[in-house]
């Protein structure tokens, strides 16, 4: 029998009974799609964090005060000294050759003030340096002034969504506003950004770090922002800064910090590590595809016996018998996968259509992927239905 002959005999099989061929192809369909749309969705947060990571900067290192460690005792197992990081602090970590810029960071909630609008906001003192190493952008106006981080000037730039609140589509640049019980002067507005690592920087107010200290009564620094010079210089950096920061504080290394790229590097693993599990949950509905195909295709041997018998007494041998089930089984399993693919893929393009700002993608290995394994799966399991019709007794199927 030649391939042709095959195909046509295994294709007038399927048609014979519509409903089972549509329900097969059904559930290879939907464990393809499911593979297809879940693994979408965990590679689109990979992508979503590394976004979130890339907006805040490049080359970023962040100084936290307190040392995070095991401590090796009961319960809980961190540990941390509670000394401050100060302006100062911040000013020494410039020694460094390696350290291109830095930005001391304050941060508070305050409300903030104009006429009689008013709305509590989120505020944060820090320095020029804060506008390229936080990679910020300005509608309008300038950005805080160069100068003595040690004197606070009464100015403040605004995220746009604060500047929309509290002055709508009046002119903000030059116009006071209060913040808690102090009163800036506007010099900037900066372009809208929506949130980066929970803050949404379109609603913040940002002032002269002195400022801050003096609004929230405060000498510490919540967080010290260093940007190394390239990436070649983050590990050098690293050292140099605890070096610098444990000579200030009397030989203890009583500062965290935490590299951007450490960061990435950790969620990238996560969400990779995720997406796989996933990945591997949707292929066990390939596994129940492949079994219902096994199923149906046993009732169908059972149903079609004497047409198997007359096939062996016209003399077709075990092979082809084998081979036309297996061939049912592998229309099923293609046409469940091609199905499974464009349901998926419709599936994501539906998903991007209704949240447009989470980046899905569907990783050309999870396609694929998919489709081999549907195939795989669909002749694994028509194999044992095939291997029984070809080892029927003709005399006894033709009775």
């Amino acid at each position: 029998m030649h391939i042709g002959d095959t195909l046509r005999f295994s294709g007038h099989a399927l048609r014979s009974g519509r409903t089972r061929t549509w329900l097969m192809l059904l559930a290879m369909a939907i464990g393809v799609g499911s593979v297809v749309v879940l693994t979408a969705l965990g590679e689109g947060a990979r992508r979503y964090v590394t976004d979130q990571f890339a907006a805040i900067g490049s080359h970023l290192l962040i100084v936290l005060p307190g040392r995070v460690e095991t401590t090796g005792t009961a319960p809980p197992l961190v540990g941390g000294t509670p000394r401050d990081l100060t302006l100062a602090d911040a000013q020494a970590l410039r020694r460094s050759s390696h350290i291109r810029l830095l930005a001391p960071l304050v941060v508070g909630s305050a409300p903030v003030s104009h006429r009689q609008l008013e709305r509590e906001t989120l505020i944060l003192g820090s320095t020029a340096e804060l506008e390229p190493v936080r990679n910020l952008h300005l509608a309008r106006g300038r950005f805080l002034p160069a100068g003595d981080p040690e004197r606070g000037a009464a100015v403040t730039v605004i995220g746009a969504r604060l500047k929309k609140a509290l002055f709508g589509n009046r002119r903000a640049l030059g116009r006071w506003l209060r913040i808690g019980d102090r009163r800036f002067r506007v010099i900037g507005v900066l372009q809208p950004m929506g949130e980066s690592l929970g803050a949404n920087i379109s609603e913040v107010a940002i002032i002269p770090v002195a400022s801050a200290q003096s609004l929230f009564n405060t000498h510490g620094l919540f967080r010290i922002l260093v940007q190394a010079r390239d990436s070649d210089s983050i590990p050098q950096a690293r050292r140099d800064i605890v070096d610098i920061i444990r000579q200030r504080h009397d030989g203890e290394e009583d500062i965290t910090v935490i590299t951007q790229d450490a960061l990435l590097d950790t969620f990238d693993r996560i969400f990779r590590a995720l997406t796989y599990t996933v990945s591997g949950i949707a292929a066990i509905s390939l596994s129940v595809a492949g079994i219902l195909i096994m199923n149906v295709m046993l009732v169908s041997v059972s149903r079609r016996t004497a047409e198997i018998g007359l096939l062996k007494a016209l003399g077709s041998p075990q092979r082809e018998i084998l081979g036309l089930f297996l061939a049912e089984a592998g229309i099923l399993s293609a046409g469940g996968a091609v199905l499974g693919g464009l349901v998926g893929l419709a599936g994501v393009g539906l998903l991007d259509w209704l949240f447009p700002d989470f980046p899905l993608a569907v990783p050309a290995w999870s396609l694929t992927g998919a489709v081999i394994l549907a195939l795989a799966m669909g002749i694994l399991f028509g194999l044992i239905p095939a291997r029984r019709a070809a080892r029927l007794d003709p005399v006894q199927a033709l009775r």
